[in-house]
């Protein structure tokens, strides 16, 4: 797993296949809340899980699965 504190406010949040999924708003309790202000979001906050982070590159948070199926699997609370 990746060590949390390499998230930053405001890192970019791609899926696998490279594909936009959100803004980091901040890392909380174990999962990612993005920023609702994100075209992405439809206004509103999304949650996902550390356990999704594959790696931190220059900024970027890499996720272990493709956009569309981290957007099935995350939650709003």
């Amino acid at each position: 797993m990746v060590d949390a504190a390499q998230i930053r406010e405001h890192a970019d949040v791609v899926g696998s296949d490279g594909v936009h999924v959100g803004t980091v708003d901040h890392v909380d309790k174990g999962e990612i809340k993005l920023t609702k202000r994100d075209a992405a979001s439809g206004g509103l906050h999304h949650y996902i899980p550390l356990d999704f982070v594959h790696a931190v590159n220059d900024g970027k948070v890499e996720l272990d699965r493709p956009a569309a199926e981290v957007m099935r699997e995350w939650s709003t609370s």
